[in-house]
């Protein structure tokens, strides 16, 4: 999910045009883009929109009010259907809503004949969430991601988004994910009509191992998706360690060179990383 598009769900009217965008991801948003006295609209809206588009191939997430709130059950019991693919949770502060919103997953999909497990992707945008990082991820097979929420995390502790203080919030979120074996994606960045600082803000998160990163408007898609795409002699490299490491490894040979430079087990790791990445796009265009 190099982009994820935000859409609020009180927006239908701009559904089919998410959808038809180059994003790798449409997360429709029950929660902060909708106002309390629209949620029940949204909600409608939203279910209408899975259903059509249930066979499409793009990667359908739903961002869901918060776990403890009243309006978390109703949001799930709507949403919970063929065409989901990942339900986005926020705030998440600790394991328990995981629990239970994997427990909740697991009744609807056996109810609703849901056979693919919908995946969970866990919000940190709270102090308490980014200290419990690691144990969100590690909690339960169905969190397929950690996601940064820059506005809730430093707008009100007044800190600026600066690069002090978003590499370490960044590195830590990313570490977290890398303990589970899952992906960390970066937050939005609000400034719409600032398209370089966007592109700057993106290769930043790209340089700190982040997988993608949100966009709130469509203008945003097209960078996302270049800046976390691998570049052409990073995907050469990687193909020519692959293919060395294929007849190394044969001999019996861990550790070798490719043009001067030293490749072993956590370089030929990522090489193939890179080629899968890029043999995933090839597969989607």
């Amino acid at each position: 999910m190099r982009s994820k598009l935000f859409v609020p769900g009180s927006r239908p009217e701009l559904f089919d045009k998410a959808w038809q965008s180059a994003a790798d991801a449409i997360s429709l948003d029950l929660e902060d883009a909708v106002t309390a006295d629209r949620k029940a609209e949204a909600r409608g809206y939203v279910a209408q929109a899975l259903g059509r588009h249930a066979d499409d191939d793009k990667i359908a997430i739903v961002r869901v009010n918060p776990w403890g709130e009243a309006l978390f059950a109703d949001d799930m019991a709507a949403v919970v259907r063929p065409g989901l693919d990942i339900v986005n949770l926020p705030k998440i502060e600790s394991i328990e809503p995981i629990i239970e919103a994997a427990r909740l997953l697991d009744r609807l999909e056996r109810e609703r004949g849901i056979d693919r497990p919908i995946g969970i992707l866990a919000n940190i945008e709270t102090p308490r969430g980014l200290r419990m990082a690691a144990e969100i991820a590690l909690v339960h097979k169905r969190v397929i991601g950690l996601q940064l929420g820059f506005g809730d995390l430093l707008e009100p502790l007044a800190i600026e988004r600066s690069p002090a203080a978003l590499v370490p919030v960044r590195l830590a979120v990313r570490f977290a994910a890398a303990e589970a074996g899952i992906d960390a994606y970066d937050g939005a960045f609000v400034a719409v009509s600032d398209s370089e600082a966007y592109r700057a803000d993106a290769e930043a998160a790209r340089a700190l191992g982040l997988a993608g990163k949100s966009c709130v408007h469509p203008s945003q898609i097209t960078t996302a998706n270049a800046v976390f795409f691998p570049r052409p002699a990073e995907i050469e490299n990687a193909r020519r360690i692959v293919d060395r490491a294929d007849e190394m490894l044969a001999r019996g040979v861990g550790a070798f060179t490719v043009d001067g430079v030293m490749a072993d087990g956590p370089f030929i790791d990522r090489a193939r990383a890179v080629l899968k990445i890029v043999q995933s796009a090839d597969q989607h265009v």
